[in-house]
């Protein structure tokens, strides 16, 4: 990697980084590919740099309507987490937590992981209960998960109130070691160098306005940069998957919401650990340059537009008073929305469709960051081999015809 001291950025900056080595390149689209993804935000990066690396697939384009990693990659809370109820989601949230334990090493490239354990907070006697019985299937797992005591909340979390007078008074948490954090747009700039370097095109401003289908399989897509053919499409466009599903004459079962967050102004380090409350509604965890950064569910309304509205923010803000009162004199910085696609089991949809050679990836929810990297393994698998991987074989679309659905939403109701 090219080196730069600090006159050589001083200079570069001022010449907007005329001079600078490119991450990775920006070409022309060719005529056609093998492959074509739509959607480079870090499950479309992550499958095209499996789908060369682990299958040597290496004739792929991701497309992108904007700008690289500015959807929901780059608007979320950047919480990594495995701990999940169902064997099902377990097995896959799992895989990608893997992933992300060797990712900056694998990427060549710091995603800044930061694994300062993740603790849920139990607030009544039933609540404490679910928590033993989610630490307990996890376990079953081989997912390491532990509970909490009032004491030992108190001993890694010293800020948070836990006095048995308070409103929602702690009598518990579970508590996953492995948990934490992950940087956002590194998790894509990583990706995409590393998908480049193995000759993956990333295109961006190339806006997908059409699917072309012959014969009930995939052909081409027409986009704002021409005409694109493909023998195979992958689709991963988070909350727009609707949109593009419609080209095909697909109808998939799932809305879009906006989902907030926030971070506070800046402090000095006092919270090191990811801390969530579903009772309260609210997560919580302290960035690298002192913001706290915290979220809660998504707005009750189906939209695209990136915002949403103030009583949610209202809500979390006075969740945080109520769990940690020492904040309450801090300002809010800034906010933002990324839009978030739910199925009807708060589950993915990860697999083939009725047109061959298309396939989609989406309805992670609340879900997505953390699972980028096991998200992109797996559709890598089932898009190079036409066939599930078997941890992502029980979120195919056709489960909504069976009924086999993986109900999810105690896990990812407040969580990202």
């Amino acid at each position: 990697m090219q080196r730069y001291s600090i006159f050589s950025l001083a200079r570069n900056a001022l010449n907007d980084h005329a001079d600078w080595e490119r991450a990775w390149r920006s070409p022309d689209p060719k005529p056609s590919y093998a492959v074509v993804i739509v959607g480079a935000g870090g499950h479309g990066l992550a499958t095209a740099y499996y789908l060369a690396k682990e299958h040597g697939i290496r004739d792929v384009a991701v497309l992108e309507k904007g700008w690289l990693g500015g959807g929901n990659t780059g608007r979320n809370t950047t919480v990594v987490r495995s701990n999940y109820l169902n064997d099902d989601s377990a097995a896959l949230y799992e895989k990608s937590l893997q992933l992300f334990e060797g990712l900056s090493r694998d990427l060549n490239f710091n995603v800044m992981l930061s694994q300062r354990g993740l603790m849920m907070l139990a607030h009544s006697p039933h609540e404490l209960r679910a928590h033993q019985r989610l630490v307990s299937a996890m376990r079953l797992n081989g997912i390491e998960g532990e509970m909490l005591s009032v004491e030992q909340v108190k001993a890694l979390c010293p800020i948070l109130n836990c006095s048995p007078r308070s409103r929602y008074p702690v009598f518990g948490a579970s508590f996953q070691r492995r948990g934490g954090t992950a940087r956002h747009d590194a998790l894509a700039w990583g990706y995409a160098r590393a998908a480049d370097a193995r000759g993956v095109d990333i295109i961006q401003n190339c806006e997908v306005t059409g699917l072309r289908l012959e014969a009930g399989r995939i052909r081409g897509l027409e986009t704002t940069r021409g005409y694109i053919e493909a023998a195979k499409v992958g689709v991963v466009v988070a909350g727009h998957a609707s949109v593009l599903a419609a080209m095909a004459g697909l109808r998939l079962p799932i809305q879009s919401h906006p989902l907030q967050a926030l971070v506070t102004e800046p402090i000095k380090p006092v919270l090191h650990r990811v801390v969530m409350s579903g009772a309260v509604h609210v997560y919580v965890s302290q960035s690298d340059r002192g913001e706290l950064v915290l979220g809660a569910g998504i707005d009750g309304y189906n939209s695209y537009a990136q915002r949403g509205s103030f009583h949610v923010i209202e809500a979390q803000l006075a969740a945080l008073k109520e769990l940690f009162p020492i904040v309450s004199r801090l300002r809010m910085m800034r906010q933002w929305g990324g839009i978030v696609d739910i199925c009807p089991d708060a589950s993915p949809i990860i697999g083939k469709t009725p047109v061959e050679g298309l396939y989609f990836n989406c309805g992670w929810g609340t879900g997505g960051f953390k699972s980028t990297p096991g998200s992109g393994f797996v559709f890598a698998h089932t898009i190079a081999a036409d066939e599930p991987h078997p941890l992502a074989a029980p979120f195919a679309l056709k489960r909504f015809e069976t009924g086999r659905l993986l109900d999810e939403h105690g896990s990812a109701g407040v969580a990202h």
